[in-house]
């Protein structure tokens, strides 16, 4: 009893000291407004975005009622975790067990990248596509309707998928409605009861639905001299028991990992436990192979930019581009918002940016413009690999000069095994902002830095991870088979990242705040270290 009024003795002179020094900060420098995790303003953004009725009483631990003992506990537990975060992450890379490899089965699997992971226990292997458009973390289980999980569906495969069965892993338990992350918990008729999920994509009709558990997702980790340990973390799970549109025709059959910035996801979950650097990498090669890597820093002679706000809040891995260009001229007026979007097979571009850079690209192709059926791309042309070389490159400026070089604009096509031509592989969307899809990436280490807030990306092999230096595109020397044109349906699985964390920004004249600034800040990382160190004792 003692050890909590101590606690919250020394959180509410915490608060206070924060409020002070923030006071203090914002009356020598112009700033973004800040939102308290509980306020009023923010609640009412959540009930706007997903239409959720939020119980703001002291029986509720998702919204707490101001001042009351529940208030503070969530306020300390926050303080000590950002603490725990900020001491160090445990492992300087972590990856699933079974390994770091992501590989994509073209047409078959949508044009995405998957990787194999391993759940529960004893562990079962999940072949999930990598989305960092969407949140959640979902496989097929008990199901009522999903896609066909037998390796003679599919031509790519070897081997027939699993479906997840939460009764037979002795690690597995279900989320109930109360659960902060249930946000379907207003309507259950029991707190108690397993929450409920519905995940809706991009995707016309495409959607995954079920009920969250937890269970554990088996890592992998290896030392200075190359020695591998594995890591057990525990995670959310939607086990979907029913799926629509694309999820029942080669989209992600066997689930799909969400990677983005909502509290769900993977990424979230590992950087809150303290396991890793809240970052993680995506690398996408020519050969149809990749990586990834959850803690992942990035290089040293990476470029980068920083993500964009929605309303004050990071939802996505949006950016701003703020030109395009083709060879050595940039269009002008081609500046644009886009999201930085794994699973999105391909690119889309704003409607008036397409129409710019496709029209200036036409004039600058010396090879002869063609079609081909079923093709969802305008602008296609007949060449040899040979031709391929002379087209020019193109590119997107961002902030500070820095530039984004794309190594895989085009969708090839081949004849017995020859390239007999290639499409502009990008579309046009109604949307205001684009999709930097995979095709984008291809050729790049990306580093989504959840951290600073910024998106990081270097050339890589993605074979060596200190690899900075440039890699020669094998577009057109490599054998491929011949590839069906993609459908539309087979394009745009991405959905929309939830549940936004709230950034807090800087000022943005930081040195006429910086010497008030000193005293309260040292004080007040004073006590969140005793709180951390009470803790621990007790």
């Amino acid at each position: 009893m003692e050890f909590r009024f101590l606690v919250y003795l020394l959180t509410i002179i915490l608060i206070l000291l924060t409020r002070t020094s923030l006071a203090i900060t914002f009356s020598t420098s112009s700033s973004s407004k800040l939102i308290h995790r509980f306020s009023d303003e923010l609640k009412a953004f959540r009930v706007f975005k997903h239409g959720e009725k939020v119980i703001s009483d002291s029986s509720s631990s998702s919204w707490p009622k101001r001042k009351s003992v529940e208030y503070y506990e969530l306020l300390v537990n926050s303080d000590l975790q950002r603490q725990k975060m900020k001491l160090g992450a445990q492992y300087k890379f972590l990856f699933p067990s079974k390994g770091s490899k992501t590989m994509s089965f073209g047409n078959d699997f949508g044009w995405l990248h998957y990787t194999w992971v391993d759940i529960g226990t004893p562990n079962v292997s999940f072949l999930v596509a990598l989305d960092t458009g969407s949140d959640l973390l979902w496989l097929p289980c008990n199901c009522i309707q999903c896609a066909p999980l037998s390796a003679s569906y599919y031509s790519s495969l070897d081997r027939d998928l699993t479906e997840y069965s939460p009764s037979v892993s002795s690690t597995s338990k279900h989320l109930s409605c109360s659960h902060e992350f249930c946000e379907l918990g207003p309507n259950c008729k029991s707190p108690k009861q397993p929450c409920p999920y519905i995940a809706n994509y991009f995707s016309e009709n495409t959607s995954s639905s079920g009920f969250l558990v937890e269970d554990t997702l088996h890592l992998a980790t290896t030392d200075d001299h190359a020695n591998k340990s594995l890591v057990h973390a525990p995670i959310v799970i939607g086990c979907g028991r029913k799926q629509t549109g694309g999820y029942l025709d080669g989209i992600a059959p066997n689930g799909l990992i969400g990677l983005g910035l909502g509290d769900v996801s993977v990424p979230s979950v590992l950087a809150k436990a303290g396991l890793m650097h809240n970052s993680f990498s995506l690398c996408f090669n020519e050969d149809d192979s990749g990586r990834i890597f959850f803690g992942d820093q990035g290089a040293a002679t990476q470029q980068s930019t920083p993500f964009l706000p929605l309303n004050e809040i990071h939802m996505s891995y949006m950016v701003e581009v703020e030109g395009y260009c083709i060879g050595s001229s940039c269009l002008k007026q081609s500046g644009f918002q886009a999201q930085f979007d794994s699973g999105t097979s391909f690119t889309f571009l704003p409607d008036e940016v397409y129409k710019k850079v496709s029209v200036e690209f036409d004039k600058r192709v010396n090879v002869k413009r063609t079609s081909y059926e079923g093709s969802p791309w305008e602008y296609c042309y007949e060449a040899s690999s040979q031709e391929l070389h002379k087209i020019p490159n193109m590119t997107l400026k961002f902030n500070l000069n820095n530039s984004f070089v794309v190594h895989n604009p085009f969708f090839l096509v081949y004849e017995d095994q020859e390239v007999t031509g290639f499409c502009l592989a990008i579309q046009s969307t109604d949307l205001k902002y684009g999709t930097i899809g995979q095709n984008f990436m291809t050729g790049y280490r990306i580093v989504f830095d959840r951290e600073n807030l910024k998106v990081h990306w270097s050339h890589s092999n993605c074979e060596d991870l200190s690899d900075d230096k440039r890699e020669t595109p094998a577009s057109s020397s490599h054998d491929k088979p011949e590839n069906p044109l993609p459908t539309n349906e087979k394009q745009t699985p991405h959905g929309q990242a939830v549940a936004p964390a709230v950034a807090e920004r800087t000022p943005s004249n930081p040195s006429a705040a910086s010497t008030r600034f000193v005293p309260q800040f040292c004080m007040l990382r004073w006590l969140q270290l005793l709180l951390l160190f009470l803790s621990v004792i007790y």
